[in-house]
């Protein structure tokens, strides 16, 4: 549990730091953009390094990355409607909702985790 938690953690800040210049910072030059960004993008690893860590000593990379994936989604649709204000259309459901079975399969089967 404490994997997911810290991914999600990790996913809002990564989150603000890849898209949260879209709303407030076109004025800013580029290199500002991205010094900000990599400033916030620092938070980001501190939480999904030891996250993945964590997590790999009960799951299996796959199984870490679709987590991460399932997880990146979930953060970005709440932003992208809250932030910045955008619809959720009923496409962009659907593949969300694709996205999940991949979560179930990856989950459903054992597959042999690293010695």
């Amino acid at each position: 549990m404490s994997t997911v938690l810290l991914l999600f953690l990790s996913n809002i800040f990564m989150t603000f730091a890849w898209y949260g210049h879209l709303k407030y910072g076109h004025s800013w030059p580029l290199w500002k953009a991205v010094l900000v960004s990599w400033s916030i993008a620092l938070i980001e690893y501190c939480l999904a390094v030891p996250a993945n860590r964590i997590g790999f000593a009960h799951l299996s990379g796959f199984q870490l990355k679709i987590i991460q994936e399932a997880v990146t989604l979930t953060v970005f649709i709440v932003f992208a409607v809250t932030f910045l204000k955008e619809r959720l259309a009923w496409n962009y459901l659907v593949s969300f909702a694709l996205l999940l079975f991949a979560v179930y399969f990856a989950f459903a089967f054992k597959a042999e985790l690293p010695a």
